[in-house]
């Protein structure tokens, strides 16, 4: 019998394997199953931190049942639009599920995106079709893989358990905040598509969806690009899922010239900051930092009337180039996963209503987008460097002449920029009475030599493609929009999950024929 233990305390000094004797002493006997459930850390007191688990243990052998998956019959040909998180996990579904999709993927295999990536993060030249907005993994493939969310989706468990399947790491299923670093996240994609492929799945990589068929208001048809080539295919669906991403802004357009109804939606824009690992590990941790990883933070602020968040926080990590247009500068964030970089960084995002940028119109929000990427590129002299400042520049509005401790991690190279000429004035000031709130919770986030580059526009979809409660499109059927992309969610587990219960949702429907 499987027993359960709850709150148990290590200090950062004493090894996980203690765990195991703290269960065989509540059992009295040797343990041969054991599991952590939960792992978290207690910072609240910095002279007193410590690890809490959750285990489960048995003194005997235990073995988990395996999920078995219902499938379909005679299935009907179904596209996957996207290989993002949300396409990615729905073709893995459809495929447990007796499906055989076809993912179509307007960016190149992990393989070739890595390369033509590194390439542009040196200098070279930009793809606007492989890069860290398009390929195989979406954009999460260049963040660092955190896979905590704020959603209680029934389907998170699942995407945990997947990621673990194919190569992440194990401590992902149970510690609190998870995440498989980009360095990990190269593999993990490579054996999903060994997966897919195995089992009947196919890719069509540098292929872009550039028009639907539909015949009284239903899908039937794809017509695609070879991006390369330029040669075009039809390809007949009884369903396709769009798993797009937030970047695909003509294909935005597309979809609205065929008639498919969206929506503007509200978003954020901003900048990364930038400060020492150290700086940061200590203001969370005390002397203690030296015995835990890299620390990370969560930080809002009301100080403004326009709220103000950080978001995709990189311990240990970099500034990345992150463009997928040319003329136009774009940053994210990354880190692997030792998390053991020099400096930290997150997006520091002021948010934006419908009413900033054009009220109703459908793409005011993407016209919004690109000016501001478009300043960023002016400012940062072109060639995609990127406009810098020190955060006590910004702050008196001076430009900056030198760095301080903290050097810029943007690989195409920055140039001091004043900030206030990119940034919409709204978001200058709400940044500026933001950052010294937030250094009230997080001494040092107000640090002089804290470093902001711009700018960061991608936070999420500008649009949503609005689907009824079948998830189908409402205005053509057979056309299943889901993920970050068409509106439904924020980060790569929610995407994942909305990306499941698409495929659960075609399941639903064909499991009969």
């Amino acid at each position: 019998m499987i027993k359960r233990l709850d709150n148990v305390k290590l200090s950062p000094d004493r090894p996980e394997s203690e765990l195991i004797k703290i269960a065989e002493k509540r059992l009295g006997a040797k343990v041969k199953y054991f599991k952590i459930l939960k792992k978290s850390l207690d910072a609240r007191d910095r002279r007193n931190l410590f690890w809490v688990y959750s285990i489960a243990f048995s003194a005997g052998e235990e073995r988990e049942k395996p999920h078995v998956f219902g499938r379909v019959k005679n299935p009907p040909p179904v596209a996957v639009i996207g290989a993002g998180p949300a396409g990615l996990f729905c073709a893995i579904r459809l495929i447990d599920r007796g499906f055989a999709p076809v993912i179509i993927e307007r960016g190149g295999a992990v393989e070739d995106r890595r390369e033509s990536c590194l390439k542009f993060f040196g200098g070279g030249a930009l793809n606007t079709e492989n890069n860290v907005q398009f390929g195989e993994g979406g954009a999460g493939a260049f963040s660092d893989g955190k896979l905590n969310t704020r959603t209680k989706d029934g389907y998170n468990r699942d995407v945990l358990e997947g990621f673990v399947k194919f190569g992440a790491p194990e401590d992902i299923l149970y510690i609190n905040k998870p995440h498989v670093g980009s360095d990990r996240l190269y593999g993990v994609l490579r054996n999903m598509r060994a997966y897919v492929t195995a089992n009947g799945g196919t890719y069509l990589f540098d292929t872009k969806l550039t028009k639907i068929k539909s015949d009284g208001g239903c899908l039937k048809s794809l017509i695609l690009e070879n991006v390369k080539s330029g040669a075009e295919s039809e390809l007949p669906v009884a369903a396709a899922v769009l798993a797009v991403g937030h970047s695909a802004r003509d294909t935005y357009e597309m979809l609205n010239a065929e008639g498919v109804f969206m929506q503007p939606r509200d978003f954020a824009v901003g900048v990364r900051i930038e400060h020492l690992s150290r700086d940061i590990s200590y203001a969370q941790y005390g002397e203690s930092c030296r015995l835990l990883p890299a620390a990370d933070y969560q930080l809002v602020s009301h100080a403004h009337e326009r709220t103000v968040f950080t978001f995709c926080m990189c311990p240990g990590g970099v500034v990345i180039p992150a463009a997928s247009e040319r003329g136009g500068v774009v940053v994210n964030g990354m880190s692997n996963r030792a998390r053991d970089g020099i400096n930290s960084n997150s997006a520091l995002m002021v948010q934006c209503n419908r009413s900033d940028f054009g009220g109703e119109d459908l793409f005011a929000g993407v016209r919004f987008q690109r000016e501001i990427e478009r300043k960023a590129f002016e400012y940062g002299g072109g060639d995609f460097r990127a406009p810098c400042q020190l955060y006590k520049d910004f702050s008196s509005d001076r430009l900056s002449q030198g760095f301080g401790e903290v050097k810029p991690t943007y690989a195409a190279g920055v140039s001091f920029a004043p900030l206030d000429k990119v940034l919409p004035a709204f978001a200058v000031s709400a940044l500026k009475a933001a950052i010294p709130d937030m250094a009230k919770r997080l001494k040092c986030f107000d640090s002089g030599s804290a470093l902001l580059t711009g700018a960061e526009t991608r936070f999420s979809s500008p649009v949503k493609i609005v689907r009824g409660d079948d998830m189908q499109s409402v205005s053509v059927k057979n056309l299943y929009p889901c993920g970050e992309g068409s509106g439904y969610s924020g980060g790569i587990t929610s995407s994942a999950a909305d990306g499941i219960r698409a495929a659960e949702t075609l399941y639903a429907r064909f499991c009969g024929d």
